[in-house]
């Protein structure tokens, strides 16, 4: 049985990889640049709202009793 040992090169990657830290750091200007643009893309998707297809599903899945919406054609 011929069992391999990880080469030094590849055990000293390992270690590395446990105990890398982050190098740079953003400042809070970038953060909040970061935020605000996010916020602007986001802003967008939230406005469009929910299609009434899916409104239905969800409602349905907030009222597990409500047995007709299971037997409803999609």
């Amino acid at each position: 049985m011929n069992i391999r040992k990880p080469s030094k090169q590849r055990q000293s990657l390992k270690l590395q990889g446990s105990e890398m830290k982050p190098v740079a750091k953003l400042g809070t200007d970038i953060k909040a640049k970061i935020g605000q643009q996010l916020r602007l893309m986001y802003d967008e998707i939230v406005e469009q709202g929910v299609p009434e297809r899916f409104a239905k599903i969800l409602r349905g899945l907030d009222d597990p009793s409500n047995e007709s919406s299971k037997n409803e054609p999609a």
